[in-house]
């Protein structure tokens, strides 16, 4: 009788704490967690910071956070963390246990593998009783503090294939690749495809031959950057392949990078929506400074890869605009008869027209030296060619409230 009283109490007991902690667990538990920096750029290391609180006298003997991410983020391995990994996201599984009135901070180190928008919106905080018998959970949702947005990898200038007559062109003409329409500088013989409004009648007539002015340079012309999503020009719904497209948004981030350091009033255009408009192409226009830059910059790294509308059609925006005394470079992986019909027709606008062709060459490998602090917003150093990455310790401390 004795040991049926005594299954009955232990019975009673499992039943009554395990009720507890279904009832109680999770009350006055609080979590947060933040990125150290709110952005940086590809191959950079930064710190997820997780912050779970017990405010009660309750202690729990387990705790589980759980969530999904996106595999562009790599976790260094680290204790009482449990990490799947798919191809596009991985689960991500922290475990806890809180004394009465502690809060605990744990830091993980973060590899940043690929350029992107990364939202840690949501979690899911399970708990139970000792023996595991009664189990609850809540959902956990977070605002943009859990934002972090990697920029497109920092390249050397030169392993970009611009155009020989380019903005990077002779100092004394201010690094433009065309001229001042306003400004005269005397007259040049006539050249095939100059306008007939070029023309200098007054010298023409002395010198017996056609003579067109010659313009000056001057720093009022602006860059615009323009990246086109399609691969081909019959391309129908998906983009087929990505990391050529990539490589046109890393080119464009060095290209914006330098031209701005120059002083160079510079935008960014593209065919294609930011995770936040998915309907809406990109059209920044041009402007300078170190804020556009990080306007650019965030532009680019929220950059999803599809494309909303026919690229020739894109373009034509600007000539319907009327756009003049722009300096165009297209990042584009092929030109049709349509597209150079565009081209053209924005030459004759005032404008110059560069292309840059983008091709399935792999962007190369560089070694990612290591530095005191990661990347943010603030201006990068405009000579740098390479990406410098934060030497984030893994840490964690537990502190008694």
């Amino acid at each position: 009788m004795s040991v049926h009283w005594l299954l009955l109490v232990t019975a009673l007991v499992l039943f009554a704490q395990g009720k507890l902690y279904q009832w109680l667990g999770l009350r006055h538990v609080r979590y947060s967690r933040r990125f150290d920096v709110p952005a940086c750029f590809q191959g950079e290391e930064v710190q997820l910071i997780e912050v779970i609180a017990n405010r009660k006298l309750l202690p729990l003997p387990w705790l589980r956070l759980e969530s999904l991410m996106q595999s562009g983020l790599r976790f260094h391995s680290q204790a009482n963390l449990d990490i799947s990994s798919g191809e596009l996201f991985q689960n991500h599984r922290s475990l806890f246990s809180l004394m009465p009135y502690t809060q605990i901070t744990r830091r993980h180190r973060i590899l940043c593998l690929k350029r992107g928008c990364y939202d840690l919106q949501s979690a899911t905080m399970t708990s139970g009783d000792l023996l595991g018998l009664f189990t609850t959970y809540r959902m956990l949702s977070f605002e943009r503090q859990t934002r972090l947005l990697v920029y497109p990898p920092r390249i050397p200038l030169g392993d970009i294939p611009l155009p020989s007559h380019s903005w990077q062109g002779d100092v004394s003409v201010q690094r433009w690749i065309v001229d001042d329409p306003f400004r005269i500088a005397g007259v040049r013989p006539y050249r095939y495809g100059d306008t007939m409004n070029m023309i200098n009648w007054s010298a023409t007539a002395r010198a017996g031959s056609l003579q067109v002015h010659r313009r000056d340079f001057t720093a009022d012309h602006r860059i615009m950057i323009v990246l086109n999503m399609e691969i081909t020009e019959t391309m129908w719904g998906a983009v087929t392949m990505p990391e050529r497209i990539e490589k046109g948004i890393a080119y464009a981030a060095a290209i914006a990078e330098s031209c701005l350091a120059q002083g160079i009033d510079t935008g960014f255009a593209c065919n294609g929506p930011v995770i936040d408009l998915p309907r809406q192409p990109v059209r920044i226009l041009p402007s300078g400074g170190d804020a556009h830059l990080a306007d650019l910059y965030e532009a680019m790294a929220m950059l999803q890869i599809e494309r909303t509308e026919d690229f020739a059609e894109f373009m034509e925006h600007d000539l319907l605009q009327g756009v003049s005394g722009t300096d165009y470079i297209i990042l584009t992986s092929y030109v049709s008869d349509k597209l150079e019909g565009v081209f053209e027709r924005l030459r004759l606008n005032g404008n110059a027209v560069r292309i840059v062709p983008l091709t399935d060459e792999p962007l190369p490998s560089y070694d990612y030296p290591v530095s005191s602090s990661s990347a943010s917003t603030s201006e990068p150093d405009a000579s740098a060619g390479y990406v410098a990455v934060a030497s984030a310790k893994s840490a964690g401390s537990v502190e008694s409230l």
